[in-house]
């Protein structure tokens, strides 16, 4: 079976996340869980929508629902270390849009890669559960 492999765009990170790994992500092996991070990638996710004046039930007009996710484990993080996640986007469609994450964190000066996922979000309408076209102000600002 081959690994996930996530490809970063040349261009600037749409924004940067900086969250700490609190006691409770971590798991029996002593590391940030799979599930806490997962988490951490939503938290980010609310950061980078928040930063416009958004969130994910209103993103410039229409709200927006998590249609996969894949994220590929690179490296462990502890208790208080500090991730610092770069958001970039790619493959914006009139429905929906990818968000790429590089998760790291530093440590004696030295950065290490903990994990690269990728979100695909579909712009949806909660009141008659289907997929909507993507507004004008959401595109802008994924377009930068």
């Amino acid at each position: 079976m081959g690994r996930v492999k996530i490809k970063f765009p040349e261009q600037k990170a749409l924004h940067t996340a900086h969250i700490p790994v609190r006691i409770t992500d971590i798991n029996y092996g002593g590391h940030l869980g799979n599930d806490s991070l997962l988490s951490v990638i939503h938290e980010s996710r609310m950061q980078l929508l928040a930063n416009w004046g958004y969130d994910e039930l209103n993103a410039g007009g229409t709200a927006l629902i998590m249609a996969d996710v894949m994220i590929a484990y690179k490296g462990e993080a502890f208790y208080g270390d500090v991730l610092t996640i770069h958001l970039f986007v790619e493959e914006i469609t009139a429905h929906s849009f990818d968000l790429l994450y590089r998760i790291t964190r530093e440590r004696e000066g030295a950065i290490a890669e903990i994990a690269h996922a990728k979100t695909g979000m579909i712009c949806f309408d909660y009141g008659t559960r289907k997929i909507v076209p993507m507004q004008g102000a959401l595109r802008s600002r994924l377009a930068g």
